[in-house]
């Protein structure tokens, strides 16, 4: 027909930019740095969309819930099952070799064990943490134990997590807080599996949290709020968790997979009526623990284990160590001054404006390629923090432990 089309899949797992010169063309790009000096504005290109003919046209929005479906509690979590085990099973089939990020958590663990249970032989799986204090690695070396795979352990020290900041955020495109922070581990092991294996497909654990609930959504006030919570994250998805993922992953020559991704799984969650989601049960996430109790594919310590904040869970001094090292960084009045400059997603503690010059040196004036800070909805009651890791929450409890 000699026109253009160019689409986005609906979740936005695979990042795509557009932009326009200053003639009015339209140019696109897989990484946003690629359209830097091209178009003066460089835009994500929305999920769900397709742009034909001058026009974006949404062919699917998985945020948009109408009605919820009538099943009862039992036979939710037996569909949770029997779909999360058909998009595992869906993204075994590969030419290249497969790994696994593991980090003894739920959903990382939940996709290796459901891959080992389809697998004759042991499935390849990778943890990360800090030298001194990695929360999850115990946690991980338990799981690859029960399940029998072929566990590896990277460690990293201090001076790891600052000489790579700036790489990370250069290859990220971002200056939002908890995704740096949570690349960061990311960042490294998937540097490292790179360059200690032939492994070139990664599955991973995202898009659990958006649906299922984070620790602060123990605080909904009610269904709705929690449903329009979960809508808005997996909207803003492609600009957080995916955007880690996907970047930490292809920047070293790999492929991301996401099982929690699979629209067919996404759908039916999303459609789940949320009074079911509710932290009703004194554990969060319930469903999806719930769902796997029978068939003892993990142990049930990890199936029931309290969410640790990602960046936490590779070291809590990962976090404090950037914190330090940006406070020794600027004065109080540099970070006035430099913080000042901005109008888009003000940098409000010297950790963010470090990475927002990050930001600027590569991506300068496109702060609006990212919403703004990911942080829990600050409009309920109990969530009204200004650090975006769930330790700082009262309900954290036994999940940094």
């Amino acid at each position: 027909t000699d026109s253009l089309i160019a689409a986005r899949d609906p979740i936005g797992i695979r990042p795509m930019f557009y932009g326009y010169d200053k003639e009015g063309y339209i140019y696109f790009a897989s990484e946003a740095r690629n359209l830097i000096g091209i178009a003066e504005k460089v835009i994500p290109f929305p999920p769900g969309y397709y742009y034909h003919n001058g026009q974006f046209v949404c062919y699917r929005d998985m945020s948009d819930v109408r009605s919820y479906s009538s099943d009862t509690l039992e036979t939710i979590c037996t569909n949770i099952h029997d779909l999360l085990i058909e998009g595992v099973d869906k993204r075994l089939d590969s030419d290249a070799k497969i790994g696994y990020l593991l980090s003894g958590g739920l959903d990382s663990s939940l996709v290796c064990a459901i891959a080992q249970s389809r697998s004759n032989v042991p499935i390849e799986t990778f943890a990360i943490g800090m030298s001194e204090d990695a929360i999850d690695l115990k946690y991980a070396r338990e799981v690859a134990e029960y399940i029998g795979s072929h566990h590896h352990e990277i460690l990293i020290t201090e001076k790891d997590v600052l000489d790579s900041l700036e790489e990370v955020v250069a290859a990220l495109g971002t200056y939002d807080i908890t995704t740096i922070r949570a690349s960061i581990g990311m960042y490294l092991i998937c540097r490292a599996i790179h360059q200690t294996s032939d492994i070139r497909v990664l599955l991973t654990g995202e898009i659990s949290d958006e649906m299922f609930g984070y620790k602060y959504t123990d605080f909904a006030p009610d269904a709705l709020a929690f449903q329009k919570e979960a809508e808005k994250r997996i909207r803003e998805i492609y600009m957080y968790d995916v955007l880690r993922a996907d970047r930490c992953i292809a920047s070293h020559s790999m492929e991301a997979r996401v099982p929690f991704g699979d629209l067919k799984f996404v759908d039916y969650v999303m459609h789940i009526d949320p009074q079911y989601k509710l932290n009703t049960y004194g554990k969060g996430k319930y469903l999806l623990r719930h769902a796997f109790v029978k068939d003892h594919l993990l142990p049930y310590s990890i199936l029931m284990r309290e969410k640790a904040a990602f960046s936490d869970a590779v070291g809590h001094s990962m976090a404090d160590s950037i914190k330090e090292y940006a406070e020794s960084y600027y004065t109080d009045e540099q970070f006035e001054m430099l913080s000042g400059k901005y109008d888009h997603a003000r940098p409000y503690t010297k950790e963010s404006l470090l990475y927002r010059e990050l930001f600027e040196k590569y991506y300068p004036g496109q702060s609006e390629m990212v919403k703004d800070f990911w942080l829990p909805n600050q409009e309920w009651e109990g969530c009204h923090v200004s650090d975006p890791s769930a330790r700082y929450l009262s309900n954290y409890g036994e999940s940094g432990v």
